[in-house]
């Protein structure tokens, strides 16, 4: 099973900014749903735990690797959409045609950036490599459009469906896999971990 935890908030998507690849470190709050994650997960039969090279997902799976003892494994494959010159920018700020042609195609990219399918193309071939029929869970941290794709990918579904999900920040998200390697979703956007936050 792969185990998919989105990272905890940041200054920036504290903002309601797109945040992409910009690098940004878990905010107070950030740390402590990081921390909450790792309890989560700590009786959890956990293998290996893969991480986005970005540092906010790093910092994420930094705590929760710690509680098996184990070090963090870097894989591209879960690094966030590549919003190019929209990272940073404001969601409310993205040209209102330009965001029309995203939702309603799946191989539009933002200006220098990339596109849902190509998201989607690299996520299928990381589930690929890590879903499996067996008990042992390999928990992989990465970002809202890596995981919303990989949903995608259990469900043989189009990559525009992404736009009718919602992604919690520091949510767990499970897929598991047929003993002939097709995955399937097993469970979505859980948040039950982070109501002592509240």
């Amino acid at each position: 099973m792969i185990t998919f935890v989105r990272h905890g908030q940041t200054a920036i998507n504290r903002d309601g900014r797109l945040q992409g690849r910009l690098d940004a470190r878990l905010s107070d709050t950030g740390g402590v749903q990081a921390s909450a994650l790792a309890g989560a997960l700590e009786q959890a039969p956990v293998i290996r735990v893969i991480s986005s090279p970005l540092l906010r997902a790093q910092e994420t799976a930094t705590a929760i690797a710690a509680a098996h003892g184990l070090e963090v494994e870097t894989d591209e494959r879960l690094i966030e959409i590549d919003y190019g010159e929209w990272d940073g920018v404001p969601l409310r700020l993205v040209p209102p045609e330009d965001w029309a042609k995203w939702r309603a195609d799946a191989t539009f990219a933002p200006p220098g950036g990339e596109s849902l399918v190509e998201v989607q193309d690299r996520v299928a071939s990381f589930c690929d490599d890590f879903v499996n029929d067996s008990d042992t869970v390999t928990v992989a941290v990465s970002h809202v459009s890596p995981i919303k794709a990989a949903v995608c990918v259990a469900l043989g579904a189009d990559p525009l469906l992404t736009f009718r999900m919602q992604l919690s920040l520091a949510s767990i998200t499970r897929i598991g896999g047929r003993p002939d390697g097709t995955p399937y979703l097993l469970t979505y956007n859980e948040v039950a971990h982070l109501t002592v936050l509240t």
